[in-house]
């Protein structure tokens, strides 16, 4: 009997989890044609065939799905990045920061509507919850991870190109510290201003801003992260 129950259980379970995945597969494509503001749980359950009012005991609400989606668009980031980094010798670090720019490159392209919901302008009326912060870090912490090696390795020679860093910054690099650990000040300065360079230069790619400019985006795309890798310090 007890066997029974928990055979029926794990029936139940591997059915919500093929149903959940085909909201959340269907609840994309909606991203693509109706964009995160227009996501509609009815829409999504009349694509299914289910009535509207059974979706809702696999999410209570649009926010509920739109927190669904979030954490697994940062989680297929965040795997792609972990990936592109453990395939690189350790004390390459240049090497590792060329291939995690690419990885989120890649990713970007090939789901540019889920980075639009990642990295795009906010959804009207939507607060991101906590429980999408563990993996919205998954990327960065693999980026701190590589500019703290680079610096605890002594492999940092930056550029003397920026002015001393200010002393109210102070309280606020100590906070992104919990991201890029044992550096100072100054390199934390360095290493925002190399990871936000990334994701100006895929949100300028992905809307259209070099539209009839870059042509070999491609190109060019690799010459600005290795440029943003000299100007943290990284060897060519």
């Amino acid at each position: 009997m007890v066997r029974d129950m928990s055979s029926s259980r794990t029936a139940r379970e591997r059915v919500r989890a093929e149903l959940t995945r085909e909201i959340t597969d269907i609840a994309r494509r909606h991203l693509a044609t109706e964009g995160a503001g227009g996501l509609s749980l009815r829409a999504v359950a009349r694509e299914m065939g289910m009535v509207s009012s059974a979706i809702y005991r696999y999410f209570p609400s649009r926010d509920d799905l739109l927190t669904a989606l979030i954490i697994d668009g940062y989680n297929a980031v965040g795997e792609a990045v972990e990936n592109a980094d453990a395939a690189c010798p350790p004390e390459d670090h240049t090497g590792r920061w060329l291939a995690v720019c690419h990885a989120v490159r890649d990713w970007a392209l090939a789901h540019p509507h889920e980075y639009a919901l990642l990295y795009g302008s906010p959804v009207p009326g939507y607060q991101a919850p906590q429980d999408t912060v563990a993996a919205a870090v998954r990327d960065t912490v693999v980026y701190g991870r590589i500019v703290s090696d680079a610096y605890l390795a002594g492999a940092l020679n930056p550029p003397a190109v920026c002015p001393p860093v200010p002393a109210p910054f102070s309280e606020d690099a100590a906070r992104v510290r919990a991201i890029i650990p044992d550096v100072p000040d100054d390199v934390i300065v360095r290493g925002l201003i190399a990871w936000t360079g990334l994701f100006g230069w895929l949100s300028f790619e992905l809307f259209g801003q070099f539209n009839n400019t870059i042509l070999d985006t491609g190109t060019a795309f690799d010459h600005s992260m290795r440029c943003q890798a000299a100007f943290l310090g990284l060897p060519a």
